[in-house]
């Protein structure tokens, strides 16, 4: 099996394990006050990976450029607000249907890569997005029939718009993040993923953390004072995102994010099984429809 499908579906994983420590967060802090703690909290094990991973291989970083600040930077930035786009999608509605609505990210990432990148999918994994896209509309438009009035309302509802948006940040988030990875000459491509991981971490940190300390400096204590659960946010997103990160640095980053559509299965599991939410036949049926995507997109990658 590939390396970029393994660290593909560890990153689904323990991306969606992190999500769902964030939402019980959620009685504790804000919106930013649980974006914040994936970053701050990240940083140090972003950081312990890169050193474990120099010292085994022996290997040395290539020295930054302004072009890999620039493009973590601005990936950064959008990460930030995708993610916290996410967590406010979770206020209207459920953890597994809010998510379900960012989950659009593999059609869009696929797109952005297209049409800036020229990166190009087989005609079995483009099927496969389109089929994880009817079980997002299969989650959206539960309970609100299948007319076109229907489908308006669904599209346009908050926790839609702010799927949506979400999914747009996370496209352009693993574009830029592979041309970050690129902008580095000489070294192991899985390293300097991990590279460039620390260092976006590091500018959300300080960035988020400005913003909070201006707008709502009792955030920065709240996230201190829960630090126990927190923590696990932050191993759990810097794993997560390590794993994203070497996957795009090895393979298309539509390729990527279509089959990270298999989020949407373990969201189904977390959202029952840890979140304790009660799930519809439509839920199971989107659900179900998103992991045949994810079998497409396995026959589109070989």
């Amino acid at each position: 099996m590939p390396l970029w499908i393994i660290f593909t579906l560890i990153a689904a994983l323990f991306q969606t394990w992190r999500t769902a420590l964030q939402q019980r967060l959620r009685s504790q802090l804000s919106v930013n006050g649980a974006s914040f703690v994936r970053f701050f909290y990240g940083v140090p094990f972003a950081l312990a990976i890169l050193l474990v991973m120099l010292t085994a291989s022996g290997a040395s970083l290539p020295p930054p450029n302004a072009t890999f600040l620039i493009e973590c930077a601005i990936a950064g930035a959008l990460q930030i607000i995708g993610t916290s786009l996410l967590i406010l999608s979770f206020g209207f509605r459920s953890f597994a249907v809010g998510s379900a609505y960012a989950k659009t990210e593999g059609v869009q990432t696929a797109l952005v890569a297209w049409a800036i990148a020229g990166e190009k999918l087989r005609a079995a994994a483009w099927l496969g997005i389109m089929l994880g896209v009817a079980g997002v509309l299969t989650l959206s438009l539960a309970g609100q029939g299948l007319r076109a009035r229907g489908l308006l309302r669904a599209t346009f509802q908050p926790a839609a718009l702010c799927g949506l948006g979400t999914g747009l940040c996370f496209a352009f988030v693993s574009v830029l993040i592979k041309w970050a990875n690129l902008a580095l000459h000489g070294g192991h491509p899985i390293i300097q993923a991990i590279y460039a991981l620390a260092v976006t971490n590091a500018m959300q940190t300080v960035l988020l953390g400005v913003w909070l300390l201006w707008r709502d400096p009792r955030q920065i204590l709240a996230t201190l004072s829960t630090w126990r659960r927190a923590m696990w946010v932050g191993m759990m997103s810097a794993v997560g995102s390590g794993c994203w990160f070497s996957a795009f640095a090895l393979a298309p980053v539509g390729l990527v994010r279509s089959l990270g559509q298999m989020e949407v299965p373990f969201i189904l599991l977390f959202s029952h099984f840890y979140l304790r939410e009660r799930l519809k036949r439509s839920d199971v049926a989107g659900l179900a429809l998103v992991a045949g995507g994810v079998i497409f997109v396995l026959l589109g990658a070989g």
